[in-house]
Parts: structure tokens; sequence; C-alpha cells
């Protein structure tokens, strides 16, 4: 616990529920009678809520349900626009919808070859957003977002490659004639994520607002 020295040289303290009673020690003995304390508070922060597992499930199923009802366009999806903005509003928390997913995607499709890059592919797409400046200017976000959402859409291809040239034995040859023949999908799945990444503010915006109301 970090003490606080006044002028008169005492020490005073605040223990993790925000309670301060003016000195070390006495701020000790609160802290021990109310059970809480800086370490346990950071593992009841990463646990998962009853209203956050409900939460989680239906985004994991939201994602999975566009992703069904787009499948009649080729590579056009909301996916992309999803995971970026589950990721801005719940950083970490963002994986379990977006594993959700292609825990879902398996089960009704089949955990065939095509599916061991989902475990990965949409994971880069997280962490590249989770790299960006949380504070970024609202004239920018909007552009940012969907910058990021394409450049995953045309690299989609070459991320998803290196697990098919393991997968059937390509060798590295094999693996960027793969990528090459894949090019056009993967350019129609960039620009489709560019504008669909139109979406993501405002979907930023609704979930922050139901967060809030709740």
């Amino acid at each position: 616990m970090p003490l606080k020295w006044s002028k008169a040289g005492s020490a005073s303290g605040t223990c993790a529920n925000g309670i301060s009673t003016g000195s070390a020690e006495s701020d000790l003995g609160e802290c021990r009678s109310t059970g809480h304390s800086p370490d346990r508070d950071k593992k009841d922060s990463a646990r998962l809520t009853t209203r956050e597992l409900t939460i989680f499930a239906m985004l994991g199923a939201v994602m999975y349900a566009s992703k069904m009802l787009l499948e009649v366009l080729p590579n056009v999806h909301l996916l992309g626009t999803f995971v970026v903005a589950f990721t801005v509003v719940y950083r970490k928390k963002a994986l379990y919808p977006i594993y959700l997913y292609v825990l879902l995607n398996g089960i009704f499709s089949g955990f065939a070859t095509w599916w061991v890059p989902y475990l990965y592919v949409w994971t880069i797409l997280w962490a590249a957003v989770m790299l960006l400046p949380r504070h970024m200017s609202k004239k920018r976000q909007p552009f940012v977002y969907m910058a990021v959402c394409a450049a995953h859409g045309f690299l989609f291809g070459t991320l998803y490659a290196p697990a098919q040239a393991i997968l059937f034995g390509l060798n590295f040859k094999g693996m960027i004639a793969w990528i090459i023949a894949g090019l056009p999908w993967d350019f129609v799945h960039g620009v489709s994520n560019f504008f669909c990444g139109i979406l993501i503010v405002p979907v930023i915006s609704l979930m922050r607002f139901a967060e809030n109301r709740t």
C-alpha cells in the first residue's frame, strides 16, 4: 500500500475501496476489516460477471448470425466491423465474443482445415486495434478504424496462408502462389471492410450507450 506522508510526519494511506481514515495503521485495519485489497480487486475485475457472460454470448451470436445473413455475398460481411467495435469498448474482454464466434463456426460448419486459421486471424485484428491510441480525436476515429478494418481484409489471404501451407504441405513458393491466386477475393474483402467500417463508430456509440443505461 502506498503511504502518503503529511507535513506533520505521520503516514496516511487509502485502501482499495477508497476509504481513508488519516493514518496508515487505521487504514490497514479498515482494509482488513472490509476484506479489500488491491490484488483481490484486480482479480475480481478480471473475472466475468453473469451480466458480461450474457452480453458476450449475445455479441458472439450476433457475429455468427451476421455472417450467415451475408453469406450470399462472397467476402462481404460485418465481422471486421464487430471485432474493431468490440475491442474499442471491451478491450481484452473482446476476445470472449470473438472466440465464441470462432467456436460457433466450428460447431455449425465443421472443425475442418479451413477453420484452423480462424484461431488466430481475428486475433490479429483485435491486437491491431489494441495498439491504437485510446484517446483519438472524434474526427480521426472513423477513418482510422475503417483503415485498420480494410487493411485486415486486404491482408486476410496473406494472414490465412501460413496455416494452409502447414496443413497442406506447401513450400514457400506454393504459399506465395496460393496468396496471389486469392488476391481478387482479398481486394473485395478489403474494399467491403472499408465501407462496412462506416458502421464501427455508430456500433461503438450504441454499445457504450447500452452500457451506461444498465
